[in-house]
């Protein structure tokens, strides 16, 4: 495997005065030779002005979060990430290599989940390259290795997790948003190691489930709801219940026998528990009448 190390470079500013100098004096020398008729000093100014030329060409520009990656005969020889003006060997091959954070958002995958219900999920993948000799020589386009290993990782954790948990303990790609990103990024991370990528994170952007089970699911969503509301005021209820009839009984307010207990018992969880008003019946008569 290809590990990133530092090319070897010289300053920009100082090879460039170097040349230029180097330059100047070959041209001095072409003409000097010129007006002593002298061919050796003519071919070898010539020469050098040449040479000089072609050394200009292993100027590069580095800008920040940006490296450059150079190649010698088929060899890798080394990388520049330090910004300024630098100067390499110029028969050189130099690729750039940005370092920035970059985002990444996948298209909304249609997959099924643990349970094999049908769903539609999406996820925003945030990364950088932080090796550019991996990401250069590993793999044969790491911006579209990028994106296929994240979309893959992707349909690989919505198999892992079902949509909604029906059991307490279990996770669930709706309710536990933050476990599941975590996953993801480190799934993502393992798969783009290789070509010198780094994930930062990772969140689902887009999850419900498919067009032709989404009213099913949104009735069931619904039942499970009103379910839960039901059973809160039911307990709620029996506790009001049990409070009134201790009070009474305890302050001495009024004797109730079993039968009229559980009258009570029905005309209060009737009233608690309706979804509607209750229009109270007044008895005028007897208690037992």
């Amino acid at each position: 495997m290809f590990q990133e190390r530092e090319a070897g470079t010289l300053p920009g500013v100082v090879a460039t005065f170097g040349l230029i100098a180097g330059m100047v004096a070959s041209v001095w020398w072409m003409f000097s030779s010129g007006v002593r008729a002298e061919p050796w000093g003519i071919v070898g100014g010539t020469l050098l002005l040449i040479f000089f030329s072609i050394c200009f060409a292993g100027l590069l520009v580095v800008n920040p979060n940006e490296a450059k990656v150079a190649t010698l005969f088929g060899e890798y020889a080394g990388s520049v990430r330090k910004p300024g003006l630098w100067w390499v060997h110029p028969l050189s091959i130099r690729r750039r290599v940005s370092m920035r954070v970059r985002n990444f958002e996948s298209a909304k995958l249609k997959v099924n989940d643990h349970d094999g219900n049908p769903i539609e999920i999406a996820a925003v993948v945030v990364w950088r390259v932080v090796d550019s000799a991996e990401a250069l020589f590993e793999v044969d386009n790491y911006e579209n290795f990028v994106h296929v290993q994240c979309e893959a990782a992707l349909r690989n954790l919505a198999t892992t997790y079902p949509y909604d948990a029906h059991e307490d303990g279990v996770l669930s790609l709706r309710a536990n948003i933050s476990e599941v990103a975590e996953q993801l990024r480190v799934e993502i991370e393992a798969r783009l190691q290789k070509a010198g990528v780094h994930v930062i994170e990772s969140r689902i952007s887009h999850l419900a489930y498919a067009p032709e089970i989404a009213s099913a699911m949104l009735r069931r969503q619904q039942a499970s709801a009103i379910v839960a509301a039901r059973t809160k005021i039911v307990e709620g209820a029996v506790g009001m219940v049990e409070m009134a009839l201790d009070a009474l009984s305890r302050k001495q307010v009024v004797t109730l026998d079993e039968e009229r207990r559980a009258s009570m018992v029905s005309n209060m969880l009737v009233v608690l528990c309706s979804e509607h008003y209750v229009q109270p019946v007044v008895n005028t008569g007897t208690l037992y009448s």
